[in-house]
């Protein structure tokens, strides 16, 4: 009986704190057919997707967008942690459970036109790729697909992305 993409994600109860089941990727990607079931999957979601080049969230967009740019044959852009790209950057600001953080990307990164497939590990309040969609759409890009490994429904990240392409591989209904 061959395993599901589910099957590789483990769930830790009570982390980081009591209630919350914490998904952890790290047994997905560790194992060579829970990664090759993952990268799979997001290809399949880009079959027919009309795209330019893959972005990636900081850490583990990277390690999804960057072995899909390469299948499909595209480049690969980095949104990071303020303070992190040593060229000219633009930044986002968005809202955490208490407080606040910014990402951002260099401003050379998306041309005017390019569309653009945005990668997650995780959607969870949605915050952080809605503040990616910003900047790419300063810079001019067009997001035509975002990509999400694990969706936490319960925490309604989704909303935030209303009106996007929005796909998620594994679905939980909880937070």
């Amino acid at each position: 009986m061959s395993k599901e993409l589910k099957d590789y994600v483990r769930d830790i109860p009570d982390f980081p704190e009591e209630g919350i089941i914490f998904r952890d990727i790290t047994t997905v990607i560790q194992d060579p057919d829970g990664l090759k079931l993952a990268i799979d999957g997001f290809l399949k979601e880009l079959e027919g997707v009309d795209f330019d080049v893959v972005v990636g969230t900081e850490s583990r967009g990277f390690v999804f967008g960057t072995p899909v740019a390469y299948a499909s044959g595209k480049g690969f852009v980095m949104v990071r942690k303020k303070g992190k790209l040593p060229c000219q950057t633009i930044y986002e600001d968005y809202d955490l459970e208490y407080g606040t953080a910014s990402v951002e990307m260099h401003t050379d990164s998306i041309k005017p036109g390019m569309k653009v497939v945005l990668i997650d590990d995780l959607i969870a309040t949605g915050g952080t790729m809605e503040a990616s969609i910003k900047m790419i759409e300063r810079l001019g890009g067009e997001v035509v697909k975002i990509l999400f490994l694990i969706e936490l429904a319960g925490l309604k990240g989704r909303e935030k992305l209303a009106g996007y392409d929005v796909a998620s591989l594994i679905c939980y209904p909880g937070k």
